[in-house]
């Protein structure tokens, strides 16, 4: 196996849900060493969300892999200075505490930062470090909400959030590029710094171009269900035995479905449809024309039809369908990862290095790697045993 990317990178994280392990679970399968600091007893909330994978929390095993846990009660003296002893040997610090609560334990990111000129100092917050709601706790669909992501999503009748935390998604994945970042210019300057992400501004970010159709035209950008706001035809048709999602992102390609597939010139130039301004305005005219065709065929033999014609398609599959797609398992995109259950089938992460095995280690049980990292750090097991018998370590 080739060197990792991160190998020799040290990640130390007081973290929970989903945003910030995310980001961390990425710098570990890129081949960081990532240490998560738990608390004792309960750890991060996120091991409790459900049993689903033979008794741990589905979202847990998601994000956890490759970690080292140590528990530690973080409102003792002695608690905090471990954090702070690991904290000092790390290249990285990240944090996703409630606001204002990683200040109170002493681990406020921006004073580490000036202690240890070097680390990387991390933080995920709701709403930024400034603002009228910088203090309000913020979870995925919350800020869904307050970003106008649910106005977009759903049916025309009906707002919804997203089927995944997209929020806390769009958070990790910029907070992992910006450590990234932060790493390369300590490379070459051998400062590290802070990095500030929000999932305010992450979930902003994300929201694009309905963004800009509302800033240089005064409108909102309506709900389309399966359909695209901007592009038509884009949604799903019947077939003789279910539906099928068709996109045609172009002219050019509504006149190859149209005309080559369908056999409908005379509708691909209809004067309604034939630039996808036209189409827009006249969505549900144009929406029947193609069901109308599209009823005719099995979604089987559309699909063949669609893919020769080079029209884009795509079956509207369930997580089942997923788990079971031949485009996975025919790309040996499945590994196998230890848990404290037993190991789990996990998807090869999906960043694409050429030659490289990304890893893809175990994940921990609370408290597991407590012992090796207080021996770690120097503490005699004597020593350990007793901060364990107090309740300072779990």
């Amino acid at each position: 196996m080739s060197e990792l990317p991160l190998d020799g990178v040290t990640v130390v994280s007081l973290e929970q849900a989903v945003a910030a392990p995310l980001a961390t679970r990425h710098l570990a399968d890129l081949g960081a060493r990532v240490i998560k600091l738990e608390r004792i007893g309960e750890g991060d909330f996120a091991r409790n969300y459900d049993t689903a994978v033979d008794g741990m929390a589905s979202h847990f095993v998601w994000l956890n892999r490759g970690k080292e846990s140590i528990a530690l009660d973080l409102k003792s003296v002695d608690g905090v200075a471990i954090a702070r002893e690991l904290i000092a040997r790390a290249d990285v610090f990240v944090q996703n505490s409630a606001p204002g609560a990683a200040a109170r334990l002493g681990l406020d990111p921006a004073r580490l930062a000036q202690d240890h000129p070097a680390l990387v100092a991390a933080s995920i917050t709701g709403y930024g470090d400034a603002g009228p709601l910088r203090d309000r706790k913020a979870y995925d669909l919350l800020i869904q909400a307050e970003t106008g992501l649910v106005s977009l999503t759903g049916s025309p009748d009906e707002p919804a959030k997203t089927g995944v935390p997209v929020s806390d998604i769009a958070a990790g994945m910029y907070l992992a590029q910006s450590i990234l970042a932060a790493l390369l210019r300590r490379g070459r300057t051998g400062r590290g710094g802070i990095v500030d992400v929000s999932m305010f501004d992450a979930t902003a970010e994300w929201i694009g171009h309905p963004m800009y159709v509302q800033m240089h035209t005064g409108r909102q950008t309506p709900r389309h269900g399966l359909g695209h706001a901007a592009i038509v035809p884009y949604d799903s048709f019947p077939t003789v035995d279910g539906r099928l999602l068709i996109g045609v992102q172009n002219d050019r390609g509504w006149r190859t479905l149209m005309a080559d597939v369908f056999g409908r010139p005379d509708v691909a130039d209809d004067p309604r449809f034939v630039t996808n301004t036209d189409r827009v305005a006249h969505r549900p005219e144009c929406d029947a024309a193609v069901a109308a065709e599209t009823a005719r065929f099995s979604a089987a033999e559309l699909a063949s039809r669609l893919d020769a014609a080079g029209v884009p398609s795509a079956v509207l599959n369930d997580v089942a369908g997923l788990v079971d797609h031949p485009q996975l398992a025919e790309r040996d995109r499945w590994r196998t990862v230890g848990t404290p259950v037993g190991p789990v089938r996990a998807l090869l992460p999906p960043m694409g290095l050429r030659g490289v095995e990304l890893a893809m280690g175990d994940v921990p049980a609370l408290g597991e790697h407590s012992r090796a990292l207080l021996t770690e750090l120097g503490y005699p097991a004597t020593t350990s045993e007793e901060l364990i018998a107090a309740g300072v370590v779990g």
